[in-house]
């Protein structure tokens, strides 16, 4: 269960809601024994916490888009690939990593 703040810490608003969605909240509220507000703050978060997936939809599209690109060729040879990631690498290596105070180690 997720603890909320006190009363100081809440915010007052006001909504417009068609009576079915009323209803539910209420009948909702009563069968748990918890104020309405309780019930549609855990109903937000929960609808976050959903909305946050990709959908079905989406994550169609993004694997097409990414079997896309791996049936496009290559545009550079390997060699090349990995000549430019030992040359960031030596550069990365050669700054040294700073500690707290700031100079490298």
């Amino acid at each position: 269960m997720v603890e909320y703040g006190s009363m100081a810490d809440m915010i007052k608003v006001t909504f417009t809601l068609d009576e079915q969605t009323i209803e539910r909240l209420r009948r909702t509220a009563a069968r748990l024994s918890k104020p309405q507000s309780h019930v549609i703050r855990e109903a937000v978060r929960e609808y976050e916490a959903r909305s946050a997936k990709l959908s079905d939809e989406e994550r169609t599209r993004l694997l097409a888009i990414v079997d896309g690109m791996i049936q496009e060729p290559p545009t550079r040879p390997a060699a090349a690939v990995d000549a430019e990631l030992r040359a960031i690498r030596t550069s990365r290596r050669r700054w040294g990593r700073r500690g707290a105070d700031g100079p490298p180690r």
